[in-house]
Protein backbone atom coordinates (compact mmCIF):
# COMPACT_ATOMS: atom_id res chain seq x y z
CA UNK A 1 0.00 0.00 0.00
CA UNK A 2 1.25 3.60 -1.34
CA UNK A 3 1.62 6.07 1.30
CA UNK A 4 -0.93 8.02 -0.25
CA UNK A 5 -3.29 5.12 0.13
CA UNK A 6 -2.51 4.71 3.44
CA UNK A 7 -3.36 8.10 4.54
CA UNK A 8 -6.20 8.15 2.54
CA UNK A 9 -7.59 5.04 4.49
CA UNK A 10 -6.36 6.37 7.97
CA UNK A 11 -8.53 9.53 7.25
CA UNK A 12 -11.86 7.16 6.08
CA UNK A 13 -11.48 5.48 9.36
CA UNK A 14 -11.34 8.62 11.18
CA UNK A 15 -14.44 10.17 9.24
CA UNK A 16 -15.86 6.89 9.84
CA UNK A 17 -15.63 7.16 13.32
CA UNK A 18 -16.61 10.54 13.47
CA UNK A 19 -20.23 9.87 11.74
CA UNK A 20 -21.41 8.44 15.43
CA UNK A 21 -22.53 12.06 15.82
CA UNK A 22 -24.59 12.02 12.98
CA UNK A 23 -27.44 10.17 14.89
CA UNK A 24 -30.61 11.93 15.86
CA UNK A 25 -30.37 10.39 19.10
CA UNK A 26 -27.28 12.24 19.87
CA UNK A 27 -29.05 15.03 19.02
CA UNK A 28 -31.64 14.39 22.09
CA UNK A 29 -28.91 13.71 24.47
CA UNK A 30 -27.02 17.00 24.00
CA UNK A 31 -30.06 18.28 24.74
CA UNK A 32 -30.84 16.19 27.43
CA UNK A 33 -27.34 17.37 28.83
CA UNK A 34 -28.21 20.52 28.33
CA UNK A 35 -31.36 20.19 31.11
CA UNK A 36 -29.01 18.27 33.31
CA UNK A 37 -26.53 20.64 33.52
CA UNK A 38 -28.86 23.59 33.92
CA UNK A 39 -29.70 23.87 37.28
CA UNK A 40 -25.87 22.31 38.76
CA UNK A 41 -24.41 26.03 39.27
CA UNK A 42 -28.20 27.29 40.99
CA UNK A 43 -26.78 25.33 43.99
CA UNK A 44 -23.25 26.21 43.97
CA UNK A 45 -21.55 29.45 42.12
CA UNK A 46 -24.77 31.30 40.81
CA UNK A 47 -26.53 30.67 44.67
CA UNK A 48 -23.11 32.07 46.58
CA UNK A 49 -22.60 34.73 44.28
CA UNK A 50 -26.00 35.97 45.06
CA UNK A 51 -25.52 35.64 48.36
CA UNK A 52 -22.44 37.35 48.71
CA UNK A 53 -24.24 40.35 46.64
CA UNK A 54 -26.96 40.82 49.10
CA UNK A 55 -25.08 41.11 51.72
CA UNK A 56 -24.92 37.25 53.76
CA UNK A 57 -22.26 36.89 55.87
CA UNK A 58 -19.46 34.66 54.91
CA UNK A 59 -19.95 31.85 57.57
CA UNK A 60 -23.37 31.37 56.11
CA UNK A 61 -22.37 30.85 52.81
CA UNK A 62 -19.97 28.43 53.63
CA UNK A 63 -23.05 26.45 55.27
CA UNK A 64 -24.78 26.51 52.25
CA UNK A 65 -22.34 24.08 50.36
CA UNK A 66 -24.46 21.49 52.27
CA UNK A 67 -27.43 22.26 50.01
CA UNK A 68 -25.29 20.14 47.25
CA UNK A 69 -25.33 16.95 49.44
CA UNK A 70 -27.95 15.29 47.19
CA UNK A 71 -25.48 14.89 44.47
CA UNK A 72 -23.35 12.42 46.64
CA UNK A 73 -25.88 10.25 47.53
CA UNK A 74 -27.94 10.07 44.82
CA UNK A 75 -27.58 6.51 44.51
CA UNK A 76 -29.58 5.90 47.22
CA UNK A 77 -33.10 6.69 45.73
CA UNK A 78 -31.54 5.79 42.33
CA UNK A 79 -33.52 2.12 42.55
CA UNK A 80 -36.77 3.91 42.53
CA UNK A 81 -36.38 5.72 39.31
CA UNK A 82 -35.30 2.31 37.90
CA UNK A 83 -38.53 0.34 39.10
CA UNK A 84 -41.06 2.66 40.21
CA UNK A 85 -43.59 3.37 37.64
CA UNK A 86 -45.01 6.56 38.10
CA UNK A 87 -48.98 6.40 38.10
CA UNK A 88 -50.40 8.32 34.55
CA UNK A 89 -46.62 9.15 33.35
CA UNK A 90 -45.22 5.54 33.10
CA UNK A 91 -48.06 4.09 30.61
CA UNK A 92 -47.78 7.04 28.66
CA UNK A 93 -44.01 8.76 28.70
CA UNK A 94 -42.27 5.06 29.24
CA UNK A 95 -40.35 4.91 32.97
CA UNK A 96 -37.14 6.91 31.88
CA UNK A 97 -39.08 9.99 30.22
CA UNK A 98 -41.83 9.92 32.82
CA UNK A 99 -39.14 10.59 35.84
CA UNK A 100 -37.21 12.98 33.33
CA UNK A 101 -39.84 14.75 33.37
CA UNK A 102 -41.25 14.71 37.27
CA UNK A 103 -37.60 15.86 37.54
CA UNK A 104 -37.83 18.94 35.47
CA UNK A 105 -41.19 20.11 36.93
CA UNK A 106 -39.38 19.76 40.29
CA UNK A 107 -36.79 22.02 39.27
CA UNK A 108 -38.65 24.49 37.47
CA UNK A 109 -41.20 24.74 40.90
CA UNK A 110 -38.32 25.07 43.05
CA UNK A 111 -35.97 27.35 41.27
CA UNK A 112 -38.95 29.80 41.46
CA UNK A 113 -39.13 28.95 45.10
CA UNK A 114 -35.77 30.24 45.33
CA UNK A 115 -35.78 33.19 43.58
CA UNK A 116 -38.75 35.04 45.38
CA UNK A 117 -37.03 33.97 48.77
CA UNK A 118 -34.78 36.03 50.52
CA UNK A 119 -31.66 35.11 51.96
CA UNK A 120 -31.31 37.65 54.04
CA UNK A 121 -34.68 37.39 55.94
CA UNK A 122 -35.67 33.59 55.13
CA UNK A 123 -32.62 32.21 54.71
CA UNK A 124 -33.71 28.60 55.83
CA UNK A 125 -36.47 29.22 53.04
CA UNK A 126 -33.53 30.03 50.64
CA UNK A 127 -31.70 26.49 52.29
CA UNK A 128 -34.85 24.45 51.45
CA UNK A 129 -35.19 26.06 47.94
CA UNK A 130 -32.18 25.18 47.14
CA UNK A 131 -32.20 21.80 48.44
CA UNK A 132 -34.83 20.70 46.40
CA UNK A 133 -33.12 22.01 43.13
CA UNK A 134 -30.21 19.46 44.10
CA UNK A 135 -32.26 17.23 45.01
CA UNK A 136 -34.64 17.36 41.66
CA UNK A 137 -31.65 17.64 39.39
CA UNK A 138 -30.04 14.29 41.33
CA UNK A 139 -33.07 12.68 40.22
CA UNK A 140 -32.91 14.11 36.76
CA UNK A 141 -29.28 13.33 36.02
CA UNK A 142 -30.28 9.47 37.32
CA UNK A 143 -33.01 9.40 34.64
CA UNK A 144 -31.12 11.32 31.76
CA UNK A 145 -27.63 8.99 32.58
CA UNK A 146 -29.81 5.46 32.49
CA UNK A 147 -31.61 6.97 29.28
CA UNK A 148 -28.14 7.81 27.49
CA UNK A 149 -26.73 4.14 28.57
CA UNK A 150 -29.81 2.33 27.72
CA UNK A 151 -30.55 3.90 24.26
CA UNK A 152 -27.10 3.54 23.23
CA UNK A 153 -24.78 0.51 22.04
CA UNK A 154 -21.27 -0.18 23.71
CA UNK A 155 -19.36 1.63 20.77
CA UNK A 156 -21.68 4.66 20.98
CA UNK A 157 -21.55 5.62 24.45
CA UNK A 158 -17.98 7.55 24.01
CA UNK A 159 -19.86 10.05 21.40
CA UNK A 160 -23.09 9.57 24.04
CA UNK A 161 -21.22 10.85 26.74
CA UNK A 162 -19.37 13.62 24.69
CA UNK A 163 -22.42 15.18 23.55
CA UNK A 164 -23.82 15.06 27.19
CA UNK A 165 -21.08 17.18 28.24
CA UNK A 166 -21.34 19.50 25.40
CA UNK A 167 -24.90 20.38 26.16
CA UNK A 168 -24.29 20.69 29.68
CA UNK A 169 -21.39 23.15 29.36
CA UNK A 170 -23.61 24.93 27.48
CA UNK A 171 -26.05 25.19 29.98
CA UNK A 172 -23.40 25.87 32.49
CA UNK A 173 -21.94 28.85 29.83
CA UNK A 174 -25.90 30.25 29.25
CA UNK A 175 -26.94 30.22 33.49
CA UNK A 176 -23.56 31.78 34.36
CA UNK A 177 -23.79 34.66 32.07
CA UNK A 178 -26.96 35.35 32.70
CA UNK A 179 -26.31 35.28 37.05
CA UNK A 180 -23.09 37.50 35.85
CA UNK A 181 -24.39 40.11 33.39
CA UNK A 182 -28.59 40.41 34.24
CA UNK A 183 -28.22 41.06 37.91
CA UNK A 184 -27.03 44.76 36.75
CA UNK A 185 -30.38 45.57 35.23
CA UNK A 186 -32.57 43.27 36.69
CA UNK A 187 -33.45 42.80 40.50
CA UNK A 188 -32.39 39.35 41.44
CA UNK A 189 -36.06 37.23 41.52
CA UNK A 190 -36.47 37.97 38.07
CA UNK A 191 -32.70 37.12 36.82
CA UNK A 192 -33.36 33.79 38.74
CA UNK A 193 -37.09 33.54 37.63
CA UNK A 194 -35.49 33.84 34.02
CA UNK A 195 -32.92 31.22 34.78
CA UNK A 196 -35.89 28.41 35.90
CA UNK A 197 -37.96 29.31 32.07
CA UNK A 198 -34.54 27.53 30.98
CA UNK A 199 -35.80 24.09 31.51
CA UNK A 200 -38.49 24.40 29.50
CA UNK A 201 -35.84 23.13 26.64
CA UNK A 202 -35.69 19.96 28.44
CA UNK A 203 -38.97 19.42 29.03
CA UNK A 204 -39.78 19.77 25.23
CA UNK A 205 -37.00 17.10 24.70
CA UNK A 206 -38.65 14.97 26.67
CA UNK A 207 -41.58 14.36 24.80
CA UNK A 208 -39.66 14.25 21.70
CA UNK A 209 -37.44 11.65 22.75
CA UNK A 210 -38.25 8.16 22.34
CA UNK A 211 -38.76 5.72 25.36
CA UNK A 212 -35.71 3.10 24.80
CA UNK A 213 -36.71 -0.59 25.04
CA UNK A 214 -35.57 -2.35 28.60
CA UNK A 215 -36.42 -5.74 29.80
CA UNK A 216 -38.57 -4.83 32.67
CA UNK A 217 -40.07 -8.48 34.53
CA UNK A 218 -43.77 -7.88 35.93
CA UNK A 219 -43.19 -8.04 40.32
CA UNK A 220 -45.73 -9.58 42.07
CA UNK A 221 -44.65 -8.78 46.02
CA UNK A 222 -42.77 -6.19 47.75
CA UNK A 223 -39.84 -8.56 48.43
CA UNK A 224 -39.56 -9.42 44.84
CA UNK A 225 -39.44 -5.37 44.24
CA UNK A 226 -36.49 -5.02 46.91
CA UNK A 227 -34.55 -7.69 44.90
CA UNK A 228 -35.73 -6.26 41.62
CA UNK A 229 -34.50 -2.69 42.42
CA UNK A 230 -31.73 -2.45 45.37
CA UNK A 231 -30.46 -5.95 45.15
CA UNK A 232 -30.28 -7.59 41.47
CA UNK A 233 -28.21 -4.49 40.31
CA UNK A 234 -25.89 -4.47 43.03
CA UNK A 235 -25.13 -8.11 43.05
CA UNK A 236 -24.75 -8.09 39.10
CA UNK A 237 -22.31 -5.43 39.50
CA UNK A 238 -20.65 -7.44 42.09
CA UNK A 239 -20.11 -10.10 39.42
CA UNK A 240 -18.05 -8.73 37.29
CA UNK A 241 -14.45 -10.56 37.45
CA UNK A 242 -12.59 -7.43 39.39
CA UNK A 243 -15.49 -5.04 40.81
CA UNK A 244 -12.93 -4.45 43.57
CA UNK A 245 -10.24 -2.65 40.81
CA UNK A 246 -13.24 -0.88 39.36
CA UNK A 247 -14.58 0.55 42.20
CA UNK A 248 -10.87 2.18 42.92
CA UNK A 249 -10.59 2.86 39.67
CA UNK A 250 -13.82 4.48 39.88
CA UNK A 251 -12.55 6.68 43.02
CA UNK A 252 -9.25 7.35 41.47
CA UNK A 253 -9.15 7.73 37.68
CA UNK A 254 -9.75 11.48 37.61
CA UNK A 255 -8.26 12.22 41.36
CA UNK A 256 -5.28 14.03 40.92
CA UNK A 257 -7.38 16.04 38.15
CA UNK A 258 -9.97 16.55 40.47
CA UNK A 259 -7.20 17.87 43.62
CA UNK A 260 -5.77 20.25 40.95
CA UNK A 261 -9.25 21.67 40.27
CA UNK A 262 -10.37 22.19 43.98
CA UNK A 263 -7.29 24.84 44.02
CA UNK A 264 -7.26 26.48 40.63
CA UNK A 265 -9.29 29.53 41.45
CA UNK A 266 -7.22 30.57 44.83
CA UNK A 267 -4.36 29.71 42.26
CA UNK A 268 -5.32 32.00 39.74
CA UNK A 269 -5.53 35.00 42.93
CA UNK A 270 -2.88 34.19 44.62
CA UNK A 271 -0.88 34.72 41.24
CA UNK A 272 -2.60 38.26 40.95
CA UNK A 273 -5.38 37.22 38.17
CA UNK A 274 -8.64 39.61 38.46
CA UNK A 275 -12.04 37.97 38.24
CA UNK A 276 -12.36 39.78 34.83
CA UNK A 277 -9.19 37.77 33.43
CA UNK A 278 -10.21 34.44 34.90
CA UNK A 279 -13.42 34.98 33.82
CA UNK A 280 -12.35 35.57 30.13
CA UNK A 281 -9.92 33.00 30.00
CA UNK A 282 -12.33 30.10 31.63
CA UNK A 283 -15.17 31.07 29.87
CA UNK A 284 -13.67 31.97 26.14
CA UNK A 285 -10.49 29.32 25.24
CA UNK A 286 -11.15 27.29 28.34
CA UNK A 287 -14.75 26.63 27.12
CA UNK A 288 -13.94 26.01 23.74
CA UNK A 289 -11.16 23.46 24.77
CA UNK A 290 -14.06 21.49 26.96
CA UNK A 291 -16.27 21.42 23.91
CA UNK A 292 -13.71 20.18 21.55
CA UNK A 293 -11.53 17.51 24.00
CA UNK A 294 -15.08 15.99 24.39
CA UNK A 295 -15.96 16.10 20.39
CA UNK A 296 -12.43 14.63 20.00
CA UNK A 297 -12.85 12.02 22.81
CA UNK A 298 -16.07 10.63 21.15
CA UNK A 299 -14.13 10.16 18.02
CA UNK A 300 -11.17 8.35 20.28
CA UNK A 301 -13.16 5.41 22.22
CA UNK A 302 -15.13 5.07 18.34
CA UNK A 303 -11.91 4.67 16.77
CA UNK A 304 -9.69 3.20 19.46
CA UNK A 305 -12.02 1.57 22.07
CA UNK A 306 -12.48 2.05 25.28
CA UNK A 307 -8.94 1.53 26.93
CA UNK A 308 -6.70 2.81 24.62
CA UNK A 309 -8.85 6.13 25.14
CA UNK A 310 -8.66 5.46 28.92
CA UNK A 311 -4.99 5.48 28.77
CA UNK A 312 -4.10 8.52 26.59
CA UNK A 313 -6.93 10.83 28.29
CA UNK A 314 -5.39 9.41 31.47
CA UNK A 315 -1.82 10.12 30.60
CA UNK A 316 -2.76 13.71 28.89
CA UNK A 317 -4.87 14.93 32.00
CA UNK A 318 -1.68 14.27 34.31
CA UNK A 319 1.03 15.16 32.09
CA UNK A 320 -1.20 19.04 31.53
CA UNK A 321 -1.07 19.42 35.15
CA UNK A 322 2.59 19.94 34.81
CA UNK A 323 1.76 23.22 32.73
CA UNK A 324 0.45 24.92 36.31
CA UNK A 325 4.22 24.64 37.71
CA UNK A 326 5.17 26.48 34.99
CA UNK A 327 2.07 28.86 35.41
CA UNK A 328 3.45 29.11 38.96
CA UNK A 329 7.04 30.08 37.68
CA UNK A 330 5.63 32.40 35.25
CA UNK A 331 3.53 34.09 37.67
CA UNK A 332 0.99 36.81 36.44
CA UNK A 333 1.44 36.21 32.62
CA UNK A 334 -2.13 35.58 30.94
CA UNK A 335 -0.65 33.89 27.83
CA UNK A 336 0.55 30.95 29.89
CA UNK A 337 -2.96 30.86 31.88
CA UNK A 338 -4.70 30.82 28.71
CA UNK A 339 -2.39 27.55 27.34
CA UNK A 340 -2.36 26.05 30.76
CA UNK A 341 -6.40 26.30 30.90
CA UNK A 342 -6.99 25.76 27.63
CA UNK A 343 -4.60 22.30 27.32
CA UNK A 344 -5.63 20.94 30.81
CA UNK A 345 -9.73 21.78 29.67
CA UNK A 346 -8.97 19.42 26.22
CA UNK A 347 -7.47 16.44 27.87
CA UNK A 348 -9.74 16.89 30.94
CA UNK A 349 -12.56 16.51 28.55
CA UNK A 350 -10.88 13.95 26.56
CA UNK A 351 -10.40 11.31 29.42
CA UNK A 352 -13.77 12.19 31.02
CA UNK A 353 -15.51 11.15 28.18
CA UNK A 354 -13.85 8.08 27.67
CA UNK A 355 -14.04 7.58 31.11
CA UNK A 356 -18.01 8.13 31.60
CA UNK A 357 -18.29 5.55 28.57
CA UNK A 358 -16.29 2.96 29.88
CA UNK A 359 -18.60 3.36 33.53
CA UNK A 360 -21.65 3.59 31.38
CA UNK A 361 -21.03 0.18 29.56
CA UNK A 362 -20.96 -1.27 33.16
CA UNK A 363 -24.34 -1.01 33.65
CA UNK A 364 -27.16 -3.52 32.80
CA UNK A 365 -30.24 -2.01 30.89
CA UNK A 366 -33.14 -1.44 32.78
CA UNK A 367 -31.32 -0.86 36.63
CA UNK A 368 -28.43 1.78 34.69
CA UNK A 369 -29.79 4.51 36.99
CA UNK A 370 -28.94 2.66 40.03
CA UNK A 371 -25.62 1.39 38.56
CA UNK A 372 -24.21 4.14 37.30
CA UNK A 373 -25.44 6.23 40.42
CA UNK A 374 -23.04 4.48 42.13
CA UNK A 375 -20.13 4.79 40.60
CA UNK A 376 -20.31 8.32 40.11
CA UNK A 377 -21.49 8.76 43.89
CA UNK A 378 -17.17 7.33 44.07
CA UNK A 379 -16.27 10.06 41.33
CA UNK A 380 -17.73 12.72 43.04
CA UNK A 381 -16.53 11.28 46.63
CA UNK A 382 -12.75 11.65 45.03
CA UNK A 383 -13.57 15.17 43.54
CA UNK A 384 -15.10 16.47 47.15
CA UNK A 385 -13.95 14.44 50.26
CA UNK A 386 -10.63 13.13 49.09
CA UNK A 387 -9.88 16.60 47.69
CA UNK A 388 -10.63 18.47 50.90
CA UNK A 389 -6.95 18.90 51.81
CA UNK A 390 -5.98 20.71 48.58
CA UNK A 391 -5.65 23.72 50.65
CA UNK A 392 -3.44 22.53 53.28
CA UNK A 393 -0.90 20.23 50.85
CA UNK A 394 -0.31 23.73 48.50
CA UNK A 395 0.32 25.60 51.38
CA UNK A 396 2.47 23.39 52.87
CA UNK A 397 4.72 22.18 49.53
CA UNK A 398 3.88 25.56 47.68
CA UNK A 399 2.34 25.48 44.21
CA UNK A 400 5.01 24.26 41.86
CA UNK A 401 5.38 20.95 43.92
CA UNK A 402 1.90 20.82 44.25
CA UNK A 403 0.83 21.03 40.76
CA UNK A 404 3.65 18.42 40.45
CA UNK A 405 1.94 16.13 43.05
CA UNK A 406 -1.29 16.06 41.53
CA UNK A 407 0.53 14.84 38.12
CA UNK A 408 1.97 12.14 40.49
CA UNK A 409 -1.38 11.11 42.08
CA UNK A 410 -2.56 9.95 38.46
CA UNK A 411 -0.46 7.00 38.45
CA UNK A 412 -2.74 4.69 41.29
CA UNK A 413 -5.62 5.33 38.35
CA UNK A 414 -3.75 4.45 35.50
CA UNK A 415 -2.32 1.42 36.94
CA UNK A 416 -5.27 0.07 37.69
CA UNK A 417 -6.63 0.77 34.37
CA UNK A 418 -4.18 -1.34 33.02
CA UNK A 419 -5.30 -4.02 35.31
CA UNK A 420 -8.90 -3.84 34.28
CA UNK A 421 -7.44 -4.03 30.54
CA UNK A 422 -5.45 -7.00 31.16
CA UNK A 423 -8.51 -8.35 32.76
CA UNK A 424 -10.89 -7.45 29.91
CA UNK A 425 -8.13 -8.90 27.68
CA UNK A 426 -8.57 -12.57 29.21
CA UNK A 427 -12.20 -12.48 29.32
CA UNK A 428 -12.88 -11.92 25.85
CA UNK A 429 -12.39 -15.10 23.58
CA UNK A 430 -9.12 -13.96 21.02
CA UNK A 431 -11.77 -14.37 18.14
CA UNK A 432 -13.99 -11.61 18.90
CA UNK A 433 -11.67 -9.12 20.97
CA UNK A 434 -11.62 -5.93 19.68
CA UNK A 435 -8.29 -3.55 19.20
CA UNK A 436 -8.30 -1.60 22.27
Amino acid sequence: MSLAQSAQSTWDRWVKAAEVYRDRRQLIIMLMGYSSGMPFLLTSAVLSYWMTRVGVDLTTIGIFVLVGTPYAFKFVWAPLVDQLPLPGLDGWLGRRRSWMLLAQAGVLVSTLALAWSDPVQTPWFTAAAALAIAFFSATQDIAVDAYRIEILNDDEQGAGSATTQLGYRIALWIVDAMALLLPSILPWPLVLSAIATLIIVGIVTTFCAVEPTADRPVIASTGAWVNQAVVRPFAEFLAYRGWVVILLFALLYKYGDALGGSMARPFYVALGFTGPEIFGVTKSFGVAATILGGLAGGIVVARYGLFKALLVGGILQAMTNLLFSWQAAAGHDIVVLTIAISADNFTGSLGSIAFVAYLSSLCTSGMAGTQYALLTSLMAFGRTTLSAGGGWLAATIGWPAFWLATTLLAVPGLLLLLWLWRLAQKDTPPSTRKEG
